[in-house]
């Protein structure tokens, strides 16, 4: 389960030590550390990254199957996640250690900023091969993160992107060595402590209109 450790005025959210899929506990854990970070007083800023292979694996799809019934209301929940990320109003950081796929990936796009891994270790949108095509609401949150090129690249063929390729493509910010992903993340948001309030949340609010409207669709969150 994610946990949340401060290191001065940088919250370090490690979101555990498995595949980090999105089981509804998890998402649970999740939003109550994100209350805790944007409850904080004074400047901070938040780095997320995880232990172990897997960055995030992204949806629980055996959760998913196994209660169907829900199958909307799970949605809503994880587009709740994305938007609450990409409009919170500290700087954020993904470091981003181990393999970073499907919803982990658009997780980790949801950030200001993404550190990755260079060496090992995957950045992948899989819904292509795994025919799951993209919510309207994941589809706006990658298309407003990366460039068209980028977007249509990952979106339509899957490829899996190694750290430096990732870079090269505009899909995070830094290739880091394995020892330095997680410091070399704090650095950078370190660097930015004193952007924490109201007024960068609602730069982000308004910078990402389109597809937070699109995210907070309850009505239809599937399309």
């Amino acid at each position: 389960m994610p946990s949340l450790d401060r290191h001065d005025n940088v919250f370090v959210l490690d979101l555990g030590d498995g595949e980090n899929r999105f089981h509804p506990d998890w998402l649970t854990a999740l939003s109550g550390a994100l209350d805790e970070v944007e409850k904080a007083e004074g400047p901070r800023a938040l780095v997320t990254t995880a232990t172990g292979k897997f960055y995030s694996n992204g949806l629980d799809l055996d959760w998913l199957f196994a209660h169907a019934d829900q199958h909307q209301d799970y949605v809503v929940s994880v587009h709740e996640l994305f938007a609450r990320m990409l409009s919170l109003p500290v700087i954020t950081v993904a470091a981003l250690q181990g393999h970073t796929f499907a919803a982990g990936a658009m997780f980790s796009l949801a950030h200001d900023f993404r550190v990755m891994r260079a060496d090992r270790g995957y950045w992948c949108l899989p819904e292509a091969d795994i025919n799951i095509p993209f919510t309207p609401g994941m589809a706006a949150l990658i298309q407003s993160r990366l460039t068209p090129r980028t977007a249509h690249e990952a979106m339509v063929t899957a490829r899996r992107y190694g750290g430096t390729d990732a870079a090269a493509a505009g899909i995070v910010d830094q290739a880091a060595t394995e020892d330095a992903v997680r410091s070399t993340a704090i650095e950078l948001a370190q660097a930015q402590l004193n952007k924490a309030g109201d007024t960068l949340g609602t730069i982000k609010s308004r910078m990402y209109a389109p597809a937070l409207a699109t995210l907070r669709d309850a009505t239809n969150p599937l399309g």
